[in-house]
């Protein structure tokens, strides 16, 4: 870990703005709403710019009757348009200048691209980025080889124009150390993801059946199969567990297809819930949470369910790994591995109580290291504010 702290700031000082850019609207809300509550608490001038689109307008509300102001991107999450792009950039450079923040922070690829470059070129005096995942910038997939080659090369240039970059998991450090994307004059420090509010995710009595619930868009990489061919294993031995799915089609190219859905729910073994503003009855009726994604930054929805008394099913990959204590709240299984997957499930349809013992040590281990303003404090003290 290589930390440089910026300059720092008394919360009495009314000439710190901040200025927040992320490329998802919800994600200001289910992410980043305590930080937001946090900075306005110190009577910081709190500015948030990402894409609104037509049916986010609630989000813009409750973002400004929190007291945050809101500005519409026209920056597109997954396009890969560079005339857009290069319009993003501009747009964000224009309205950084008008607002003037003394701090910028980016979250996720595009807006830590742009936002970052903007940043520099307006003369943000405190420029940080929050790297939440890998993403498509460092998949394997030989298709995507020249996108995710220019998506690296995207940070390098960006983040070397940041004072401390965060991270969710060691693991995606030390990956951006060694491929070089971390300049010697740029900081890292690595949080407990997003943290988790824990007054908002209460502990809940577990239900009579076995359930195993997952929440996810509905990618590959999520680990969508391999949880709709565990569940088909599962049932196939005669086992009545039942199998939910909080989730979506995602305009992503790894997204599963609209057939592969519809044959899914034809067959009857999974429940498809849809998209959800609101996972905490799904979370409360199901009895484990399983979560079998090929990489994370660290899942936010494994942090709400561990809140609210769930073990977890999840995999031994960059920040999931970091959640779970292996046969103490829960259980690692290999990346793609259906049978394990399957395996760990049925540990817990044959032993009924096994749920309810790990599901306590999920919410302690939630109180310990991911309560969201423990999250918050120190990822303010990272960026000099106080």
């Amino acid at each position: 870990m290589n930390l440089i702290f910026a300059n720092r700031h008394d919360a009495s000082d009314v000439t710190v703005r901040f200025f927040l850019i992320g490329s998802f609207a919800l994600s200001l809300i289910k992410f980043r709403k305590d930080l937001i509550r946090s900075l306005i608490a110190k009577d910081i001038d709190v500015h948030v710019a990402v894409p609104i689109a037509a049916e986010d307008h609630w989000i813009l509300d409750e973002l400004e009757t929190m007291g945050a102001t809101v500005h519409k991107l026209s920056m597109v999450r997954t396009g890969t348009n560079p005339f857009a792009d290069l319009f993003a950039l501009f747009e964000l450079w224009q309205l950084i200048g008008r607002v003037k923040p003394s701090h910028v922070l980016s979250y996720t690829i595009k807006p830590i691209v742009h936002g970052s470059l903007a940043a520099r070129l307006a003369r943000v005096p405190n420029r940080f980025a929050l790297v939440t995942g890998r993403g498509y910038a460092f998949e394997d997939n030989q298709r995507k080889f020249h996108i995710g080659g220019l998506a690296q090369w995207l940070y390098k240039v960006s983040l070397k124009y940041v004072a401390v970059v965060m991270f969710q998991n060691s693991d995606d450090e030390a990956l951006f150390v060694s491929k070089g994307l971390i300049s010697a004059s740029t900081g890292t420090c690595v949080l407990n993801g997003s943290g988790v509010n824990l007054d908002e995710y209460p502990i809940t009595p577990l239900p009579g059946d076995v359930s195993f619930l997952m929440i996810a868009r509905l990618l590959g990489a999520k680990g969508i199969r391999e949880f709709v061919s565990a569940a088909r294993k599962v049932r196939s031995g005669g086992h009545d567990a039942k199998f939910r799915v909080v989730g979506w089609i995602d305009d992503n190219p790894d997204s599963v297809s609209g057939q592969e859905l519809e044959a899914w729910k034809s067959e009857g073994i999974v429940e498809f819930l849809g998209k959800q503003t609101d996972v905490r009855p799904s979370i409360a009726s199901s009895s484990v949470y399983v979560l079998p994604s090929y990489r994370e930054g660290t899942p936010r929805t494994v942090l709400e369910a561990m809140s609210m008394g769930r073990p977890v099913i999840t995999t031994d990959a960059p920040g999931c790994r970091e959640t779970v204590a292996d046969g103490d709240n829960g259980f690692l299984v290999p990346v793609k591995s259906v049978d394990e997957l399957a395996s760990a499930m049925l540990r817990f349809v044959e032993n009924p109580g096994l749920a309810e013992n790990m599901g306590r040590r999920s919410r302690e281990i939630a109180e310990e290291r991911y309560d969201v303003h423990k999250v918050n404090k120190a990822m303010l003290s990272v960026m000099g504010i106080e």
